[in-house]
């Protein structure tokens, strides 16, 4: 019988930026081996984003597994949902498709749930249930992004603070943008920015050399980050988006570069944790936004692609049933497998006693071998397809009783 998967899901729907960043610890590995060393957890795997974190199991105990996993990541009640089996392949298959982002259809997620894939198949804790799932929700995201317009417009966090940036300043042309990382989102940011007319965006990064290859691919300036300093004190808007474990701009910095300067600083902070100290919204003249900010961004993308939502919808209802049925043969699939394997065992047995007698009375040559082969091959094959028929229609139709009967019939473990 196929185990079934369950999901603790945290996201921005519930989660404030704060609460997110709270209910993490360690890394993905880690987490990974600690869930995995779990006496009843037999598979899993974990997504965590800039607005998620998610667990999938499989395991006869979920609930209790994943509940204390939940108290012990010290996440409150209030923003953690569970999930059971199918709900737990709905929301999967939703989540690649990129119904469940912040930014609706935004294509970001659908690579970083291939890597999280990756990372636990590497890991060791992805087995046949998961690997089914994840394997779908990747071909369903993929589709969705192919067959709809979803991912039109703005599409990541990246380009959202960019859009943010853009309504709050009424334009980007003439403005000075910095844009401090340029790992994964900062890439994002600073792409979205190379299609506005802008004086000039400026790029820093610990390594010198990443900066520079961006500012080269979309027509900036890379900066030493040492320098970042002298950049805000000239830029008009500084957007954030490192992977650093502590705040990289701290209040007496901001302080210092709006005592030589007489504009407005807008910054925008979408790192996870935060990059960006939240005291400097204290300061006069500077406007501080973080990912809660992007949410309005959302509302209005979410306007525009409601009909190609119910598009993505529709086809996710479909490929949900064509996964279920996938699960439910899997559930005869290791019946079948086994009672092909006991059968061939007797076959094995049968044929070499009957070559032993035959050779008694005369040499047995590879032909004759073959031929035995050929026919008790054969003869295990006729009389087990209308069975195997007959196991994965009952397995479609939810007849268990029938699998049940099967397996003590034949004597099989039925849990496998």
């Amino acid at each position: 019988m196929t185990q079934q998967i369950s999901s603790m899901v945290i996201t921005h729907t519930k989660a404030s930026i704060e609460e997110m960043e709270k209910a993490w610890h360690g890394d993905i590995e880690y987490v990974l081996k600690s869930l995995y060393s779990h006496e009843y957890v037999y598979e899993c795997a974990v997504l965590k984003t800039c607005n998620r974190v998610e667990v999938y199991v499989v395991s006869p105990k979920a609930s209790s597994v994943l509940f204390h996993f939940a108290k012990d990541m010290g996440a409150s009640s209030h923003i953690v949902e569970f999930y059971d089996h199918e709900d737990s392949l709905k929301h999967l298959l939703r989540l690649a498709s990129g119904l469940e982002s912040m930014i609706v259809g935004e294509d970001q997620i659908l690579g970083q749930i291939k890597d999280l894939y990756t990372t636990a198949k590497n890991v060791g804790t992805i087995g046949p249930a998961l690997d089914t799932a994840f394997s779908k929700a990747i071909q369903v995201g993929k589709k969705a992004r192919t067959e709809t317009r979803i991912n039109k417009g703005s599409v990541s966090i990246g380009s959202a603070a960019v859009d943010l940036a853009d309504e709050i300043l009424g334009g980007l042309t003439g403005k000075n943008i910095l844009v401090i990382g340029t790992g994964e989102m900062g890439t994002l940011v600073a792409r979205a920015l190379a299609h506005k007319d802008m004086d000039v965006v400026y790029l820093a990064n610990r390594t010198f050399e990443t900066a520079k290859q961006l500012a080269e691919e979309i027509g900036g300036d890379a900066v030493l980050f040492d320098n970042i300093d002298e950049c805000i004190r000239n830029a008009d808007v500084v957007i954030c988006a490192t992977a650093a474990p502590h705040f990289v701009l701290r209040k007496s910095t901001i302080e210092k570069a709006m005592d030589d300067r007489n504009k407005e600083l807008l910054l925008i902070d979408i790192a996870t944790p935060r990059d960006i100290e939240p005291e400097i919204s204290e300061i006069e003249h500077v406007k501080l936004h973080n990912i809660d900010s992007l949410r309005r961004i959302n509302e209005k993308n979410m306007e525009m692609r409601r009909g190609e939502a119910k598009k993505v919808d529709a086809l996710i209802e479909e490929e949900f049933e064509l996964l279920n049925t996938q699960y439910k043969r899997q559930k005869a699939d290791g019946l079948i497998s086994q009672l092909y394997g006991q059968v061939h065992n007797v076959r094995e047995r049968e044929k070499q006693r009957a070559i032993n007698r035959l050779s008694s009375y005369h040499t047995i040559g590879d032909i004759e071998s073959e031929v035995l082969d050929d026919l008790t091959h054969s003869i295990v094959n006729k009389i087990l397809a209308e069975p195997t028929k007959m196991l994965r229609k009952a397995a479609e139709n939810d007849e268990d009783e029938l699998m049940d009967t099967a397996s003590r019939l034949f004597n099989l473990d039925n849990k496998k």
